[in-house]
């Protein structure tokens, strides 16, 4: 669940070196060419259950227009469109053009057709009202003005329509992620400790409720849901972050003695989290709803 940079909406998951394919981490372990594609295979897939329950508390439609926001490859709103029909619409928006381009490969055929949009969510190319529902999954911590983010969601829903978001709890509540992080910053340095951290905002759930509140919605519903990402081993619980996102330039460039150590650190640190199927890492959502008043 590795950070996308919380300075920027979504940069592009490739910033930094250029990573080369095939470039070598660990032995018999390679690093992907396309991060965007390797960000759909490994993040967004395992979140799709957490879209679906976006989607669920959002009660939505047949009929309603849809709105992801920041939707990186597209995962919310694939799921959103076979429950809107051929009467609704949906939209995915994100300042990066190659999620974008990973989302229209793996929405095509898809009915209705997603519209796919390059913008920021700081500033959204819709009139106001154009939608009923918007979602926003795993990003709204990225935003450099997470308030003004929700204010334009609210300025763009019709009345009574609902925005549905999640976000990850503080890095305590999911320990493996913690170890990474903390092994990230002595192995490789503080800048790849903090992106580690970065999804994990300190946002408690009134300082969240109050967010949402503050951008102009009314009964803000804010639960704490616990849940699980497993990993076939500790090395490509690794590789699957470093392949994902700008963590795979700084993890390419370590020598093998530090790579080494860093993988011992992870395996001692993860021991308690093995079982016959690989890895269990627990990981601990806010998830958020709230609606625009009539």
């Amino acid at each position: 669940m590795t950070s996308h940079n919380a300075a920027r909406e979504r940069p592009p998951v490739s910033a930094g070196r250029p990573v080369r394919a095939g470039a070598p981490i660990e032995e018999g372990w390679q690093i992907e060419g396309d991060s965007a594609e390797a960000y759909e295979t490994y993040l967004a897939s395992a979140f799709r259950p957490w879209a679906d329950d976006l989607i669920a508390r959002a009660a939505v439609r047949e009929g309603e227009r849809v709105l992801d926001v920041a939707c990186g490859t597209g995962i919310v709103a694939r799921q959103a469109a076979p429950k809107v029909g051929s009467a609704g619409s949906v939209t995915g928006l994100d300042v990066n053009a190659g999620m974008l381009s990973v989302a229209r490969t793996r929405a095509a055929g898809l009915h209705p057709a997603i519209e796919w949009r390059q913008a920021s969510a700081l500033e959204m190319p819709f009139p106001g009202e154009a939608f009923d529902v918007a979602f926003c999954e795993q990003a709204l911590q990225f935003f450099s003005d997470p308030l003004a983010a929700l204010r334009e969601m609210h300025r763009v829903l019709a009345p009574g329509g609902r925005v549905a978001v999640n976000v990850c709890r503080p890095i305590e509540y999911s320990p493996a992620y913690l170890a990474l992080a903390d092994a990230l910053t002595r192995h490789v340095g503080a800048e790849a400790g903090a992106m580690m951290r970065s999804p994990f905002p300190r946002w408690t759930v009134d300082e969240l409720r109050g967010l949402i509140a503050n951008a102009g919605f009314g009964l803000v519903r804010v639960t704490i849901e616990p849940g699980m990402l497993r990993y076939p081993s500790t090395g490509e619980f690794l590789r699957r972050e470093a392949v994902s996102s700008p963590l795979a330039a700084a993890l390419s460039a370590l020598d093998a003695q530090s790579r080494g150590a860093l993988i011992r650190e992870l395996q001692s640190a993860l021991s308690n989290r093995v079982d016959d199927e690989g890895i269990a890492c627990a990981l601990e959502l806010y998830v958020a709803v709230g609606t625009k008043a009539q």
